[in-house]
């Protein structure tokens, strides 16, 4: 089942769109240094940026970060529905809510009633902690009630006449986010947002949500990502990229394969990588370059590879696993960068 389009600013996501990668500032919009921290999110290529908006200066101030940054800006909100009004009166290009959160019908129906009229998506959703009190009493912390919870919040907003919505099912347990994200997808059609949230940081914060996201990108789930990580959201935007790029939603780069080295190994190959990816790194091409370890692991395993080395007592060069040069150690480097960079050509 494909997904509805959404326009947020000047990008779509869902009905066959790619893939967005979002973050999050850690200022709030009023902070004089939040002007920049998105425009590093742009320049490390991010998608759309989130921030919380805590009181009326927050929401004032989104008139100014429109004029000086050029991404699309989403505006979090929870508790006050007078911050969302205000937040879409100054030009946030979408909103994120808890309906359940901020008031009564009458408070639901004034948002509902701005986001039409400007024509403002919104996003809605739920996480183990919010999952509505009946719910959680009638099935726990599971999916059922996370995704039961996510539609009421969805029926609340359909009511009003909103359609323009794109959905989140979050949580910090990697099978129950999955398996969330799986039923809230068999019910809906809107665009669905995908992340671990508070997946901490370090190794174990990168391998939680590669796993969460990466898995259900690969079944067709998930039209814009977050990796929540504990750090710089620069970083967030990186491993989001590289998770697009793992499971072949984005073939605009460098990718290297090389070997997990073993006692065949009789080069420096670690270090060799390493130069090599720090070559590529800027590329956007795609290109794929194999390092490998040996001539048992060499053209033959990496025949598909645009250019690769294989080490050994000499190093062999091949392109589509024929080899075309044989070389001393002492000039891999000279000779490989030579041919690497007709091919980034």
């Amino acid at each position: 089942m494909s997904t509805k389009k959404v326009k947020i600013g000047n990008i779509s996501i869902g009905g066959g769109e790619r893939v967005a990668v979002q973050s999050m500032i850690t200022t709030l919009p009023k902070d004089e240094k939040s002007v920049k921290e998105i425009l590093r999110l742009e320049k490390a290529g991010c998608d759309i940026v989130r921030f919380a908006v805590k009181d009326e200066l927050d929401a004032k101030a989104i008139k100014l970060l429109k004029e000086k940054t050029n991404i699309p800006l989403v505006a979090d909100i929870h508790f006050d529905y007078k911050l969302a009004i205000a937040s879409i009166e100054n030009g946030a290009d979408k909103i994120r809510i808890n309906p359940g959160n901020i008031g009564g019908d009458d408070k639901v129906k004034a948002v509902a009633s701005c986001l039409k009229e400007h024509g403002v998506p919104v996003r809605v959703g739920a996480n183990t902690g919010s999952i509505e009190k009946s719910f959680y009493a009638k099935y726990g912390s599971s999916a059922k009630a996370l995704g039961e919870s996510t539609l009421k919040n969805i029926q609340v907003l359909e009511k009003q006449g909103v359609e323009n919505i794109v959905v989140s099912v979050k949580a910090s347990n990697v099978p129950l986010m999955v398996e969330s994200a799986e039923y809230i997808r068999s019910k809906i059609d809107y665009p669905l947002h995908l992340g671990v949230t508070e997946a901490g940081g370090g190794d174990m914060g990168v391998i939680k949500n590669s796993i969460g996201i990466g898995s259900l990108l690969l079944k067709g789930i998930g039209d814009t990502i977050r990796v929540s990580l504990s750090t710089d959201p620069v970083d967030e935007v990186a491993i989001g990229k590289n998770i697009l790029r793992a499971v072949g939603l984005d073939k605009n780069f460098v990718d290297i394969i090389a070997c997990p080295t073993c006692g065949r190994c009789e080069w420096n190959l670690m270090e060799f990588y390493k130069k090599v990816e720090d070559r590529v790194k800027d590329i956007n091409k795609p290109i794929k370059v194999a390092v490998m370890g040996c001539v048992v692991n060499g053209p033959g395993e990496a025949k598909e590879a645009d250019i690769g080395i294989a080490g050994g007592e000499k190093c062999v060069i091949f392109k589509k696993g024929e080899v075309i040069k044989i070389v001393e150690k002492e000039k891999i480097e000279e000779e490989f960068f030579k041919e690497l960079d007709k091919c980034l050509k």
